[in-house]
């Protein structure tokens, strides 16, 4: 069927902007008068130090200038999602990142200024009852002084900045543009060429052989480059090394997690913690070979579906329902909160021509989240639903509750609340499904979710972490190091599996090793998600947790997640949601190996 134009589509499942501006007329009066506010930031340069008074109201100029702009800018970028062949929605949003530029630029001069005021005078100032607001913030930026340089040296950094973007953009045109691949036969015996993007489809395929030959051809392509690739991804992790080496970290982890003041015992814990719950990893293993009738299992064979095809059309109209259903444990305010966004049109709906592609959630200051999607029936599209609504509550909570300063979380927690929501429609979903292939689809869902969220971003965390230390310890990142270190990770967390000698170049093509310690993020975020959702379940208390989704950035994360009942400077969390996937694989099990 071929896809209506954005206009053809029905207005009820779209967003209404006009909760952002009236009109586009209103946007452009608007547009018009940001320009002005950053003359304002302009003013302020060189005033933050004065006094306790004149930093708050230099703050209060450059902060309120930041939400309004932030506004005018999502305005068109949402409009240009809606969209994004449409010419208008093009230029407008052109032009309001031009605008987001220019006050990112003019503001750059704000944290080295704060640092320049000596510490004990920062201090005096921050008893000033007018910075309560800002104090978090100013603490978070004074927490770098150690790690900040004179004035001349940081700008000698700042730079070097665009030249050690060199590796990621290297990788990006060679992986994204220059790189073509092969063709190979379809299940129909057609010949198809393969893409980055139906890589993945044919990887799924329940014909053997079109997943054995997608893969040896997808990665056949990064082996012919992976001198080029092993050279990028050394320049990356010798750039991460300079970087964290000058600014005097012991590493360049304990650099790359500073941001959000998490300890490095956090990473290490998260590995040896899922090292100890390998042991369930090859028990699903050896299900999935037996299910699959294999008398041996590749890593080729660990994405094919082994759950029969169900029948689980979920409407949009039905997909609401569920979703309340599930999360009924959060409490009526929850509900209400669903209902809003429901009847308030937060979410964007159903695929046009044009329309971003995916789906996701964007916070809104001041008005409310807009939720995309490209909703087509499916359970898969009930997860999206309830996911992106995770999301979206946690904005929403955290922007109600707190000044803009303050309302933006950090990364370390933000995929914490929509996976929540997936686990609790999981949890209801088994709570009323007796047909067992249906109760088996649930399952191997939970279960591909550990598979890939803990495990898999856990393997790629161990890997940076390896890399970073090979080269601290002098050993050259060569494609032959690189490949030896990730089949011993590979042949390590899947045990059970044949690790064939194409699988060791698989560390190429993963763009998340260019921006380093990242991924084990998910794996935490995971974790933490089970931990919280059992806690829901098991008290049928869920303040604590909507208490955390209302602090927005105005702690740091891990003493966030302490408020919501999760320690991350422990090993229990992770060892607790490990030992939901242990459960899990037990009823899996019983009902596939019948």
């Amino acid at each position: 069927m071929e896809l209506k134009n954005r206009k053809e589509m029905d207005p009820q499942f779209q967003w209404d902007y006009t909760h952002m501006f009236e009109s586009k007329e209103t946007w452009e009066k608007e547009f018009e008068r940001a320009k002005d506010l950053i003359a304002d930031i302009q003013k302020v340069a060189g005033t933050l130090c004065e006094s306790a008074e004149s930093l708050k109201k230099g703050l209060d100029t450059i902060y309120g200038a930041f939400e309004r702009i932030e506004l005018v800018y999502l305005y068109a970028y949402l409009h240009k999602c809606g969209d994004n062949g449409d010419p208008e929605y093009q230029d407008m949003a052109a032009r309001a990142i031009q605008l987001l530029v220019s006050i990112e630029t003019v503001a750059s001069f704000v944290q080295p200024e704060i640092l320049a005021i000596p510490e004990e005078t920062l201090k005096k100032y921050l008893e000033y009852d007018g910075l309560k607001t800002y104090r978090h913030m100013l603490d978070d930026i004074a927490r770098g002084r150690a790690h900040t340089l004179d004035a001349e040296k940081e700008r000698m950094l700042a730079m070097l900045g665009d030249a050690a973007q060199s590796p990621s953009d290297s990788f990006e045109m060679l992986e994204s543009v220059d790189m073509t691949f092969p063709k190979i036969k379809d299940e129909n015996g057609n010949e198809v060429e393969l893409t980055h993007g139906n890589f993945n489809v044919y990887r799924e395929s329940r014909d053997r052989r079109v997943r054995e030959e997608a893969f040896e051809k997808y990665f056949g392509e990064f082996k012919k480059y992976l001198n080029t690739f092993a050279a990028m991804y050394s320049g990356s992790v010798k750039f991460d090394t300079y970087f964290a080496d000058v600014r005097n970290y012991d590493n360049a982890c304990q650099a790359a997690l500073f941001g959000s003041n998490v300890p490095v015992s956090v990473y290490e814990q998260l590995i040896e913690a899922v090292h100890s719950g390998l042991k369930t990893m090859r028990r699903y293993i050896d299900v999935r070979k037996r299910v699959l009738g294999l008398p041996e299992i590749d890593m080729f064979d660990l994405y094919t579906p082994i759950v029969e095809d169900v029948d689980f059309k979920v409407t949009f109209e039905e997909a609401k329902e569920l979703v309340k259903e599930a999360l009924k444990p959060l409490g009526e305010d929850y509900q209400r909160l669903l209902d809003k966004a429901y009847s308030e049109k937060w979410i964007d709906v159903y695929e046009n021509k044009g329309k971003t592609t995916g789906a996701f959630s964007c916070g809104v200051y001041g008005v409310h989240p807009y939720v995309l999607l490209n909703y087509a029936d499916t359970l898969d599209d009930a997860y999206t639903l309830a996911h992106e609504l995770g999301h979206a509550m946690h904005s929403y909570l955290s922007s109600t509750t707190q000044d803009y300063v303050n309302h933006r979380y950090k990364i370390l927690v933000a995929e914490v609340a929509s996976t929540v929501n997936e686990v609790l429609l999981t949890k209801h979903l088994l709570s009323i499904e007796t047909d067992p292939k249906r109760r088996a689809y649930i399952l191997n869902h939970f279960l591909e979710g550990f598979r890939l969220t803990v495990f898999r971003q856990t393997l790629f965390a161990e890997f940076e972490k390896r890399t970073h230390e090979m080269y601290k310890e002098g050993t050259p990142l060569t494609a032959q190091s690189l490949n030896k270190l990730y089949r011993e990770l590979n042949e390590l967390y899947y045990e059970g599996a044949a690790v064939n000698e194409m699988m060791d170049v698989e560390w190429a093509r993963i763009p998340h090793f260019y921006r380093a310690f990242y991924v084990y993020q998910y794996a935490t975020g995971f974790c933490s998600a089970v931990s919280i959702a059992d806690q829901i379940l098991e008290t049928g208390n869920p303040s604590n947790y909507l208490e955390f989704l209302s602090l927005g950035g105005s702690k740091y994360p891990i003493d966030e997640l302490k408020v919501a009942g999760v320690d991350l400077t422990k090993p229990e969390p992770v060892a607790n949601a490990l030992k939901v996937f242990e459960e899990t694989l037990d009823e899996f099990e019983s009902i596939v190996l019948k």
